[in-house]
Parts: C-alpha cells; structure tokens; sequence
C-alpha cells in the first residue's frame, strides 16, 4: 500500500507477480503445469465459480445442465439457478470406486450436461477422491466433451496426507494430471486462513484456456475460453480484484513456494479441533452421518457430518440454535442422507482469540 497500489487499478487478469506464483504454486503442490496466463485472481473462489458457469453455459448447443457431484456447497447450485441454467446431481457416497464411471454416464447420457463440479476434499462429508476416481471423471469427461471444474477451496487440508516440501511428492490430488481440459477453484480463506480480503484463484488448464468454441459468440464477443472467462465475464462482474489484497496474496504463495511459511502447520488444528468434537459428539449419543471414506473412517478436518436419532435436520438446527451453535442442513446440499447436518470445525470470536468452539463448550 506504501508503494500506491491502492489508488490505481489492478489488471482485470490480475497483476503479474501473482499470476506468477499461483502457477508455481500449482506446480510445486499439485504437480500441474499451467501457464500464468490462465492463473486468473478472483472475487473469492465463488466468482470462479459463477464466472465459469457463466461460460460453461454458453459452449455448446444444447448443453445447458451443470452435474454436481453432490453432497456439495449449496451457493453453486443457487449460482447455476441465477444464471438460468438447469442443475441436476447424485450423491457420491453410494457411487465410490469403479461405480462412478456408471453412474457418470447415466448422468451425462443425454448430452445436456456443459460442466460438472466437486469438492475434494468434500464439503461437507470430507470424502477425498482417489486418484484411480479422478482418471475415470477425466476420462468419461473427455468422452463426452463436459468440462470439469474441481473445488479446492480446501487444498491440502487432508491432513491424512503428508504432504511433502514444495515440489516434491506427495501432492495434492486433482484432475489436472489425468486430463488437459479442467478448471480449479482454489480459495485463500480456508489453508491460507486469508478470508477477509476476499480472493481466491482460478486455474484453468492450458488446452482450455486457448480452445476454442465457436457458440460462445452467442454471449460473447469472443470465440476462446480464456477470454471468455477474463474479458467477458470477470470483467462484466467485477472488473477484477483489490489491488492490494491481489499483493497480499502473491506475498503469501511466494513465501509458500519457496518452502518459507508452511501454511498446512496453521491449519492443522482444524483437524485437531474436529477429532475432539466427533468424541464429544458421540459420547452424547449422536452419530456421524458419512462416516467412511471408501475402506477407511472419515478423516479428520474442517467439517465433519453428524445426526441425532428422531431429530430431522431442521429440527437438529433449531435445537442448535438454543446453545448459540450454528449449522447447514445436509438437505440443502444435495446429500441423500438428509438425517442431520454439517459442522464447521474454525473458531468464531475477534482476530486472533483462542477460543473454544461453542459446539465444543457445550456438548
């Protein structure tokens, strides 16, 4: 701010240094090559989101349904309904392993599905998808030309991983390395603990990025997705993001980039905090609502899904609410498993406060 980015405007694809760094931060912790150019800053990873909707919706004729791949956030699928598009989904618990090449080409049988969405980790069950389920989505995806937009709005914080020193293995899971056509999310509120500046990070693949899709000009005065994304969208929505928040985070992913500041060390009490409660939670009789991933227990991190016998997930809420604890009914997140609700697992108070989770205060 000394230097006066704040009174003059940043980029609208966002300032270079940052570009910089988010690339090499996708090397070094996902093992993924992609071009600054597609590194794109955003509004939080929610205008990533909605701003690829936006797109996806406009690629292809015809293609006019997004698939979730559910349980998931619940703004996506009310930014798909703003946006005027059709939102159809199945919960991928019951889908695990080699099941979910079959359900996926049910799903996209039709040829009405431009895009689909997931979360890994999961919002909100913490189900982390393998590499083996992550080559099937690449491949039944390439198959029938959808686009794969993978949230990440929790990287690294599957902390069953030890994830090793920049640039060296293991890494982060993701679709990237199985295909050359995807889009990421990636948020600096929740690993980078950076919330209030509101910027997150699109990462679109390098074959994405130039291809080139003779439909969008229909919606846009461009033909190639990268610029449908950067000048037709981003800049129409919000012409960009802060210049100095856009400084703050390059200064975050540098210092992480070059094996300064290893931000998982933060953040790993989240996983710390969710062990705790889980125990407090089901010596009170309460049970965890996902409570496998594949053949093993739900990992610890930062939800965690839990119900209470003769209660709905509403009901749950509003009993909740009395002890000054909040919570999501797993209905609005497209879970089948409605019987109960997902729990934060971060610290609420003033900046800086230790404090204990109110779920935790009282049992």
């Amino acid at each position: 701010m000394r230097k006066g980015v704040s009174s003059s405007y940043a980029p609208v694809a966002g300032i270079p240094e940052l570009k910089f760094e988010i690339s090499h931060f996708a090397k070094f912790f996902l093992d993924i090559d992609v071009d600054p150019e597609g590194c794109i800053p955003t509004v939080g990873s929610l205008n990533g989101s909605y701003l690829t909707f936006l797109v996806a919706g406009a690629l292809h004729p015809g293609k006019d349904t997004i698939l979730f791949l559910d349980p998931g956030f619940p703004v996506h699928r009310q930014q798909v309904h703003a946006l005027g598009l059709n939102a159809r989904g199945f919960d991928i618990a019951d889908f695990r392993g080699p099941k979910i090449e079959g359900v996926l080409e049910t799903q996209l049988a039709d040829g009405r599905v431009a895009a689909m969405l997931y979360s890994n980790p999961n919002n909100p069950t913490w189900m982390c998808l393998t590499d083996d389920e992550l080559q099937i989505i690449a491949r039944v995806a390439r198959r029938h030309d959808v686009l794969i937009l993978q949230d990440l709005a929790y990287i690294a914080m599957d902390f069953r991983l030890d994830l090793g020193h920049p640039g060296e293995p293991p890494y982060q899971a993701t679709v990237g390395r199985f295909t050359d056509e995807y889009a990421l999310l990636i948020s600096s509120s929740k690993a980078f603990s950076y919330a209030g500046q509101r910027v997150g990070m699109l990462l679109i693949s390098n074959a994405l990025f130039k291809r080139e899709f003779p439909n969008l000009t229909l919606r846009f005065p461009f033909t190639h997705f990268g610029d449908a994304v950067v000048l037709g969208a981003l800049y129409t929505a919000s012409a960009g993001v802060g210049h100095s928040a856009q400084c703050g985070l390059a200064a975050l992913l540098k210092s992480a980039n070059d094996g300064e500041f290893n931000f998982r060390s933060y953040v790993r009490g989240y996983a710390t905090r969710a062990e705790a409660m889980k125990k407090i939670f089901l010596s009170h009789g309460f049970q965890i609502v996902y409570d496998t991933d594949l053949d093993q227990s739900i990992a610890d991190g930062f939800y965690f899904t839990i119900s209470y016998p003769g209660f709905t997930g509403p009901e749950l809420i509003a009993e909740f609410l009395r002890y000054g604890v909040s919570a999501i009914s797993l209905e609005s997140t497209g879970a089948d498993r409605h019987q109960g609700l997902r729990v934060p697992c971060q610290e609420r108070g003033t900046p800086g406060a230790r404090r204990t989770p109110l779920a935790v205060r009282s049992g």
